[in-house]
């Protein structure tokens, strides 16, 4: 006997074949006439498919009629076509065996709605949900086609590690990573003895594999990571999780302008084979979350992504005459309000801003010969703002060796990283895409908690 997925048994080809189907009750009916009505999921897909349960089965009354949301169920039968209006097929059941009761009384996802929040709390049965289902299936194919494109590109695979003694970004916003006693840890001249610690120095839990891809690159060409990254920051917005997944290319004799082709290249892929693969689950989405989702993606999918100077953007907000929350000047931050004004209101499409002020932007991006600028770019999308974040690698010794200075950097540290530029310096970029990040955009989901498995955030380490 055939096993097949609901995906697959809802297809008009199966039509008349043998089969076995598994999965979970949503709901179930009972017809006066002697039979019962049974919808059953399996997360294939968003559809379930309608198993018709014959009064004359042997376990009819004794467990049949006792169904309820939540029970796990093996269906064997035939696969007809279905009478049913907004269905091709069904099931007719010769037997229904179940593996596990769901009490009614108790089982939290009963048909009414619950809210994202109250789902939070449940998070080992809200993949259960229609939401959480297309989350997730959403999800697995972002990171397919992730791999896809840079394996076809040629990019090696590369796992940098989770535990480091260097800060990326430089914001010193990391966990500490330790086997000390925390009641009374070893120390020496006042201070805490690292030296005593498994790793005999301060050590933390990664914000970015970006500092060890570039030894990749500049030994073995184009290479990307694909991980966890961890941010101590102390922050409950919808918009941030101390734990999430980066992607990050790094690519050898490629500058900035290749850079923005590849990140633009990239965007467009993932988007192209959600909208290929998850058609049902985008119109979940576009139908019960966000009415604009699938105008959105294909407005990114279809346009070209403008390049605008970080210097002209900051022109075009100063003469906008719009009221902002955030002051705009040269040399601040860009914020969300900012950003998604240039691609919604003025440019009406995606664009990369590029060259920013040095000032506000980490040690290892490239610096222009102005002075005042890097060789960063930020890929800004409708709705989310800054999806994307990248810049040309700084590959001069003496450049690199001032700006770690400049921000109170101690150069001894990142000795190896220097190194790099000493042995063989090459021109070389890349970028760095948050999953959960790309994943609220191409959802609507409101809140990036909701679009991880099980989200990390102050206070929340549940499940």
């Amino acid at each position: 006997m055939q096993k097949i997925t609901v995906r697959t048994a809802l297809s008009a080809d199966q039509v008349g074949n043998q089969v076995t189907l598994e999965g979970w009750v949503r709901t179930r009916r009972d017809s006066k006439a002697g039979f019962s009505f049974i919808e059953l999921n399996d997360g294939s897909c968003m559809g379930n498919i309608q198993v018709v349960a014959d009064g004359k089965l042997d376990n009819y009354e004794a467990e049949v009629k006792k169904l309820s949301p939540g029970c796990s169920l093996r269906v064997v039968g035939e696969i007809v076509a279905s009478q049913g209006k907004g269905q091709t097929t069904e099931v007719q059941a010769s037997e229904i065996h179940v593996y596990g009761w769901a009490d009614v009384e108790t089982y939290p996802l009963q048909k009414k709605r619950h809210s994202m929040e109250k789902l939070r709390e449940w998070a080992h049965l809200r993949p259960r949900t229609n939401t959480f289902g297309a989350v997730f299936r959403v999800r697995n194919c972002v990171s397919r086609s992730i791999h896809n494109f840079f394996q076809e590109r040629g990019f090696l695979y590369v796992h940098t590690p989770i535990i480091t003694a260097s800060d990326c970004e430089g914001a010193g916003e990391m966990f500490k990573v330790t086997t000390l006693d925390l009641e009374a840890p070893p120390k020496q001249n006042g201070k805490v003895d690292y030296t005593q610690d498994f790793f005999e120095r301060p050590s933390y839990l990664t914000v970015s594999g970006q500092l060890e891809g570039e030894i990749f690159a500049t030994a073995l060409g184009n290479v990307y990571t694909f991980g966890p990254t961890f941010r101590a920051e102390n922050s409950n917005t919808s918009r941030h999780l101390a734990e999430f997944w980066m992607v990050e290319p790094e690519m050898a004799f490629v500058d900035l302008e290749g850079n923005m082709q590849v990140a633009e290249d990239f965007i467009k892929r993932i988007i192209s084979d959600v909208l290929r693969d998850c058609g049902d689950d985008l119109q979940f989405f576009n139908d019960r979350i966000d009415d604009t989702v699938l105008s959105t993606l294909t407005l990114m999918a279809d346009s070209e992504f403008l390049r605008v100077s970080y210097t002209d953007a900051i022109d075009v907000l100063l003469k906008s005459g719009q009221k902002f929350e955030y002051k705009v000047d040269w040399g601040t931050d860009l914020q969300s309000e900012h950003e998604r004004f240039l691609t919604e209101v003025h440019f009406k499409q995606p664009v990369i801003l590029h060259d920013y002020p040095r000032t506000i932007k980490p040690f290892y991006m490239r610096c222009n010969e102005d002075g005042k600028t890097v060789r960063a770019m930020d890929v800004l999308a409708p709705k989310v703002g800054e999806i994307i974040g990248g810049s040309q690698r700084e590959e001069r010794l003496d450049v690199l060796e001032g700006r770690m200075q400049e921000q109170g950097l101690n150069p001894a540290d990142y000795w190896w990283y220097l190194e790099l530029r000493k042995y063989g310096t090459i021109p070389h970029s890349g970028f760095g895409l948050g999953l959960e990040r790309i994943l609220q955009f191409i959802t609507g989901m409101g809140n990036i908690r909701d679009v991880i498995p099980f989200p990390r955030t102050p206070g929340s380490a549940e499940f």
